[in-house]
């Protein structure tokens, strides 16, 4: 099989490759930490090699249970907030049907418990009025708002619909193993149950259970995913030389990037269903760099939608920006450009192209306009948009991430910061002990 192509030549015109390579003892010393467990937040490491540690009888066990739930469920409503759904939403738009939800054919996946919008939730239980339903609730503790006060709102309408015992058969717990509310609720009601590890952050979380039931659940080959990431897991070894090690070398560049006064990383793709892969990105480097008035701005965009609306600042703003793109090198369908007798569009000169060859132009026109414009250009290359190479993509993106970290002389794996609206809020709400 292939293996996604990295591509740094776009930044040598802001910092020289020589600059990056010198960068590569220390970069392979930051691997090595996270291989032996001596850095910041080693408790936190179980990610590490999770896709190699992951059993037969536990994908199976899985399959089972997402099974079970699709043949109960026309929907099922996937509960978390930050890494608890989005890497299942990710993988899930990446590898479904743009218009799957519209034609009804598969088990539904929505979400719930990642907001406090009553507008949504209202909107949320009129959908599902009259559904066949079920829910996954993924949360270590079971106390977190957004998730508690989705879950007590569904949970009360399934019981109402179905029934409390036939509720109980169509909820499942990803939770904490020992203790927490979720745990105490799952073990008292008999909900099945899996783990969240406690040596997994959320943000690093996607191939546990907590991503791997729902993306299951949406009919998606889980044992792939986690093949690709397992190729990644090998290439990333912090045995693999710097200038074979594709995570070694996206942390160093980042990292020069940054310190030549690039601030802001942007993830652009020229992929639709890559929308959600850059929303998980972002939590996951954004909330393990972001910390000791450290770490570059994550942000996304959609091209070529977004060149119609943040193009021209990437093209002329403050040149305080970099670019990763990730590009996917062969579609899985063919359209073609038909021929038109009157023209009207000026486009008979593209009629026979694929919109593919379109669509590639512009990614090639877009990227030497922007580093024409002084904004370096990281370039991540997928052969094609399957469950295979999606899996060595968030694996790589781990790997590299906890790599960066280390390299920005920060603990990648804790969120100090996250508590500090809540604080706020509890006490606003006169929530006791606040």
């Amino acid at each position: 099989m292939k293996k996604i192509i990295l591509n740094i030549e776009k930044t040598f015109g802001t910092i020289p490759k020589e600059q990056i390579y010198a960068q590569a003892l220390k970069t392979t010393a930051c691997n090595q930490s996270l291989e032996n467990g001596t850095g910041k937040g080693h408790d936190f490491l179980g990610w590490l090699h999770l896709p190699s540690s992951i059993t037969k009888e536990e994908c199976s066990s899985i399959q089972s249970v997402a099974g079970a739930l699709r043949s109960k469920c026309k929907v099922v409503v996937v509960i978390g907030i930050g890494g608890s759904y989005l890497g299942a939403k990710a993988v899930i738009d990446a590898l479904s049907g743009a218009f799957d939800t519209l034609e009804n054919q598969n088990t539904t996946i929505v979400y719930a418990g990642h907001n406090i919008s009553e507008d949504y939730l209202y909107e949320l239980s009129a959908y599902l009025k009259d559904k066949s339903f079920g829910i996954i609730n993924i949360s270590k503790s079971g106390t977190t708002t957004e998730p508690a006060l989705a879950f007590r709102i569904l949970k009360k309408q399934l019981e109402e619909a179905v029934g409390k015992t036939e509720a109980q058969s169509r909820i499942v717990a990803v939770t904490d193993k020992a203790r927490g509310a979720l745990r105490t609720l799952a073990v008292k009601e008999g909900y099945k149950t899996y783990v969240i590890p406690d040596n997994v952050g959320g943000r690093f979380s996607v191939l546990t259970p907590v991503g791997l039931l729902p993306i299951a659940v949406a009919g998606i080959d889980i044992e792939q995913l986690l093949a690709g990431a397992i190729a990644m897991e090998q290439a990333t070894a912090s045995d693999i030389p710097f200038a074979d090690n594709p995570a070694e070398i996206y942390a160093a560049t980042r990292n020069e990037l940054y310190k030549s006064g690039k601030k802001i990383e942007i993830l652009a793709n020229f992929h639709p269903k890559l929308h959600y892969v850059s929303e998980w990105w972002k939590q996951l480097y954004g909330e393990s760099e972001g910390k000791e008035q450290k770490g570059i701005f994550t942000a996304a965009v959609d091209f070529t939608t977004d060149l119609h609306s943040m193009g021209q600042w990437i093209q002329e703003g403050e040149r305080s920006i970099f670019e990763t793109v990730i590009s996917v090198a062969h579609p899985q369908y063919k359209v073609e450009i038909p021929f038109d007798e009157q023209d009207l569009d000026g486009l008979n000169f593209l009629a026979g192209q694929r919109v593919d060859h379109v669509n590639q132009m512009a990614e090639l026109g877009t990227q030497q306009a922007h580093v024409d414009g002084g904004v370096p250009n990281i370039r991540i290359e997928l052969p094609e948009l399957n469950a295979y190479y999606l899996g060595q993509l968030l694996y790589f993106f781990e790997r590299a991430c906890g790599i960066s970290g280390y390299l920005l002389d920060v603990n990648p794996f804790d969120q100090p910061g996250v508590e500090a609206y809540k604080k706020n809020m509890f006490k606003l709400l006169n929530k006791p002990g606040y």
